[in-house]
């Protein structure tokens, strides 16, 4: 496949993820947030649908969440931005040298990612941040596309034991290790990095720091090529 041929593609199924509503429970509740918005929010439009991945079809690092927030990307209509754990997140990415600048606002603020995607196994706002089995089993089919599009991946990085279980699932690891924040798992693709998610849960208890989730990013890089 050549490169203008798959950008399309992507192109297409980043339509068709935002387009969604396969889940009934969960576009009610990410339809509800946009309309029942948080205070701080009150004058802006929120997204309010399934949420596409963001980055270069051609990207060489994956990195992969849990869910958009309800009042994040959910709001944002990007991955990861608009909340705490994003904040996060493209600091550690920015100073990997992944990102253009350490932080993530809108789908406006100029931000370009270097060689890296960014996903969720779920791409709607779930209820208590949980999706229910059969939710999940739905939204794997647009990650398990989105794997055989992205020919180029040579590192996928997984935020939590929830993205690692499924990027797992996705990719036939087996026997599956067990979660641990470091761990580099080889297979016949992608070597698969873990990091703890840099929920607030994490962070405010010291589980999670900055410079644990920027060495995370940095060893992504170096496996893919350099990027950093």
């Amino acid at each position: 496949m050549n490169s203008r041929s798959r950008e399309l593609q992507i192109f297409e199924l980043d339509r068709e993820v935002a387009d969604c509503r396969r889940c009934p429970r969960l576009v009610d509740w990410r339809e509800r947030a946009a309309t029942e918005k948080r205070a701080a929010f009150r004058d802006e439009n929120y997204w309010g649908k399934a949420v596409p991945s963001f980055g270069p079809a051609d990207a060489r690092i994956l990195v992969v969440g849990l869910a958009p927030a309800a009042h994040g990307a959910n709001r944002t209509g990007r991955m990861f931005t608009g909340d705490r754990s994003g904040d996060w997140l493209y600091r550690a990415m920015w100073r990997a040298g992944l990102a253009s600048q350490p932080e993530s606002t809108s789908i406006d603020d100029g931000l370009a990612l270097r060689g890296t995607r960014i996903t969720s196994i779920v791409r709607c706002a779930p209820p208590d941040n949980k999706p229910t089995t059969e939710e999940r089993n739905r939204c794997l089919d647009f990650f398990r596309r989105e794997l055989d599009l992205l020919s180029d991946i040579r590192v996928i990085v997984c935020l939590g034991a929830y993205a690692w279980e499924n990027t797992a699932r996705a990719l036939g690891i087996r026997p599956r290790p067990r979660f641990a924040h470091g761990l580099e798992q080889r297979t016949d693709g992608p070597t698969v990095l873990c990091s703890y998610h840099p929920s607030q849960r994490n962070t405010f208890t010291g589980l999670l720091t900055e410079e644990m989730l920027a060495n995370v990013f940095r060893r992504a890089a170096e496996l893919a090529g350099g990027l950093g």
